[in-house]
């Protein structure tokens, strides 16, 4: 019962005010971290086709890292969570699901009610070999939020309305890309991994 009155007392059932963006999402800076380098492979012969760039490059990446951000520090004692993966079926599935919130943004006005937030987010970076492809956040406990930059534009939506709608798996394939059950995608949960 303590737990349950700490949790509503420090996460507890918070709010946001929503807007309805302006044009295909609005325009900020999306944080992303990133151990990789960000150079271009040369291209195999002069007459290559220029790699695609954007969402359109969604088929070409093939590893992304992911950073836990927990902004709540107590009660929970989660421990930092970072991993890379190179199965390119769940790096292009979890790349699709993200193109597809921003580009349905929520058009969500006024007030909405978001359930506990646990101040769980995810900031990561979509790789095809070492070319860097996008970077993401993902906010997933409370109300549900996304930002993706790529090709220089950054978009952003919260999950909700049209924007769940056109990414219904967007929890389940970041739960396939970090290897941990969908539950525990927006809670706190304690040990540590880092898996590269």
């Amino acid at each position: 019962m303590l737990a349950v009155l700490l949790c509503s007392e420090l996460a507890g059932c918070g709010s946001v005010t929503a807007s309805a963006p302006a044009g295909g999402g609005a325009s900020s800076s999306a944080p992303a971290a990133s151990s990789a380098p960000a150079a271009s492979a040369p291209a195999s012969s002069p007459a290559a086709a220029a790699p695609a760039t954007g969402c359109a490059s969604v088929s070409q990446a093939t590893s992304v890292t992911v950073h836990r951000v927990i902004h709540l520090v107590e009660p929970s004692r989660a421990g930092a969570l970072s991993k890379t993966q190179h199965n390119a079926a769940l790096v292009q599935a979890l790349f699709s699901q993200l193109c597809a919130a921003v580009s349905h943004p929520s058009a969500a006005k006024g007030t909405v009610r978001c359930p506990a937030d646990f101040g769980i987010s995810y900031l990561g970076t979509f790789y095809d070999g070492s070319r860097r492809l996008a970077t993401f956040s993902y906010g997933a406990s409370g109300c549900e939020a996304v930002s993706l930059t790529a090709d220089g534009k950054t978009q952003s939506t919260m999950v909700l309305g049209a924007a769940a709608t056109a990414a219904p798996q967007l929890r389940a394939d970041m739960a396939a890309v970090l290897g941990v059950p969908t539950l525990a995608i927006a809670q706190p949960a304690s040990g540590s991994s880092t898996n590269k």
